[in-house]
């Protein structure tokens, strides 16, 4: 860490701890040069994950568009917010952990599946009709079979 007074790089941390809202580090640095100290700020820098759609085209991943998929599909279910809050974030973490920087937008749709699948069939059978794009009764009717 270079020191904003001197130049110098030969700093020492004196104090750290997080800040309130828990989303960086704030250390207390003092410069050996010049004995004078100053605070820096650390937080994680978060890679965007990028959505390859069917189409080709690419957008920045969206938790909210996902969520509201999932919300959708359980409308009227005994399915509380949180556990699709915890559905979502498992997504993602599985997301950024496999496919880092490029994930494409049909992997999102059968996680999602699987996840909804273990959580309420009805919920499964409403994403899957809107994801597949289910073209006629008996496309939805070997879906259900599958179940």
């Amino acid at each position: 860490m270079k020191c904003p007074f001197c130049s110098s790089t030969d700093t020492k941390v004196v104090d750290s701890r997080d800040t309130e809202s828990q989303d960086a580090i704030r250390r207390r640095r003092e410069c050996l040069s010049c004995q004078r100290r100053f605070t820096t700020y650390e937080r994680f820098e978060e890679t965007p994950l990028t959505v390859i759609k069917s189409g080709g085209e690419r957008e920045v991943f969206s938790r909210a568009k996902l969520m509201a998929g999932l919300l959708r599909a359980c409308e009227k279910r005994p399915i509380d917010t949180e556990t699709l809050e915890q559905v979502v974030d498992d997504i993602e973490s599985e997301l950024r952990n496999e496919f880092k920087v490029e994930v494409p937008s049909a992997e999102i749709g059968e996680r999602a599946l699987t996840q909804l699948r273990e959580l309420d069939k009805v919920a499964y059978v409403r994403f899957a009709s809107v994801y597949r794009q289910f073209e006629d009764v008996e496309e939805f009717q070997r879906e259900l079979s599958g179940l």
